[in-house]
């Protein structure tokens, strides 16, 4: 069971580097990772008080400001963190 499960995890480390793909594919390739947090985020943010959704997009707007300044992400989350107690105070 663990050998059925080694082989697909292990075969495309060692592929990547042999295959080029187009600018266009890797592109898109690297978008994955945030579609699928973007997915993941999103419905979290307009359900941390169910009646209000307007907070959570108030705190997920003080996480982007913050991380469009380059701050780190824990200031970005804290910051997001402390929106959310403030206007639900």
């Amino acid at each position: 069971m663990a050998l059925v499960t080694l082989i697909p995890r292990f075969v495309p480390a060692y592929i990547v580097d042999k295959v080029h793909f187009p600018n266009w594919v890797n592109r898109w390739l690297n978008a994955i990772p945030y579609a699928a947090l973007g997915a993941l985020i999103f419905p979290g943010i307009l359900t941390v008080i169910p009646d209000k959704p307007h907070i959570g997009f108030f705190g997920a707007l003080t996480a982007v400001v913050l991380s469009f300044f380059g701050l780190n992400v824990i200031i970005a989350v804290i910051g997001a963190i402390l929106t959310v107690y403030v206007l639900t105070m």
